[in-house]
């Protein structure tokens, strides 16, 4: 099969992903393998090539939003069957027996594996899985539009909820990309009113169109105390400049898996109970909860398409936030 493989990290820049023919692989007999259509582009995959994330192997195969068809399973499988659609996030499995599992905290699990990095991902036409660790995909999204809502949505939706914010009050996103454009369309839905920071004019127009009360840079006043705020971008500075526009005993949920240094800031930002939440992978609940949200809502998904061979080009672009939306490369029909 074709893919886009990464033997060494590098900047995107300098292309880091090279085109390979490597061996389709084989299901295990808990596993599925999907012939797979799509597969969504995120921050998390730039910081993967880029070497921000310590990587236990090399070669290996990025991308973990991803959406394909059963075409062969193992022999123990039972959940799933050759035609389903399914989706493949970025919790690629747990070990089920830690701590951390057994109180239902899979995401902090102390042997997680992730999609793209512990087992190959899906900028590529084949993927296997544990059979429990794929979930069906509603029918009223294509496979374009579901691709952005494994990891941008789910780990999206996770920080929604782990901000704290309720039906009708105030919540502030900071960065407008893939994950953000989905969950102001949640909260929305929720009859908040979201506050959207971004450098971006195209980014401040896409969140205008979405029902955005409000635009501007991090350094304006959006003219009201936020309840709750999810910070999207990796930029550590933004974690005092979004306390202060914080209400009190508000909640400031961290939506990424990496981030610059946080500044030293004034204890008076964090004072009367204002509480900073980091957000650590996903659950499979979280999947299965926000799957169903999202096709109540329902959820569109802004999207550029590429090529599998313009990952390179694609992540480019991510870096330089040129990505109206989200990014997502087409594999197959």
């Amino acid at each position: 099969m074709q893919a886009m493989q990464l033997h060494h990290t590098a900047p995107a820049e300098s292309g880091p992903l090279a085109l390979a023919e490597v061996d389709t692989p084989q299901p295990g007999p808990q596993q599925v393998r999907l012939k797979i259509h799509t597969c969504g582009v995120c921050h998390t995959d730039l910081h993967i090539v880029e070497g921000d994330l310590a990587l236990p192997r090399l070669p290996t195969i990025p991308g973990h939003q991803i959406v394909g068809t059963v075409d062969a399973v193992g022999t123990d499988v039972t959940l799933h069957k050759p035609g389903d659609r399914l989706g493949v996030p970025w919790l690629y499995q747990t070990c089920g027996a830690c701590k951390y599992c057994a109180a239902g905290k899979e995401n902090l699990c102390q042997n997680i594996q992730f999609t793209g990095v512990h087992a190959d991902g899906g900028f590529a036409e084949y993927v296997v899985v544990d059979q429990r660790f794929a979930y069906p995909i509603p029918a009223r999204f294509s496979h374009t539009q579901a691709a952005p809502l494994l990891c941008a949505g789910v780990v999206g939706y996770r920080s929604l909820r782990l901000s704290g914010v309720q039906p009708g009050q105030k919540l502030g996103l900071y960065g407008f990309g893939a994950s953000a454009h989905i969950i102001i369309q949640i909260a929305r839905h929720w009859n908040c009113e979201v506050f959207v920071f971004t450098r971006s004019p195209h980014h401040r127009q896409l969140a205008r169109q979405l029902g955005a009360v409000w635009t501007g840079g991090a350094e304006d006043d959006p003219g009201a105390a936020l309840d709750s705020s999810i910070i999207f971008a990796p930029a550590g500075p933004l974690v005092p400049a979004a306390l202060a526009r914080l209400d009190r005993g508000g909640t400031l949920a961290l939506g990424g898996i990496h981030m610059s240094n946080i500044p030293e800031m004034p204890y008076d930002l964090l004072w009367h109970e204002r509480t900073v939440q980091s957000v650590a992978n996903s659950t499979r609940q979280d999947a299965i909860d926000f799957l169903r949200v999202a096709a109540e809502v329902p959820v569109q998904t802004e999207v550029e398409l590429f090529d599998l061979d313009a990952a390179n080009e694609t992540l480019r672009r991510l870096k330089r936030s040129e990505i109206n939306g989200a990014a997502v490369l087409k594999i197959s029909d």
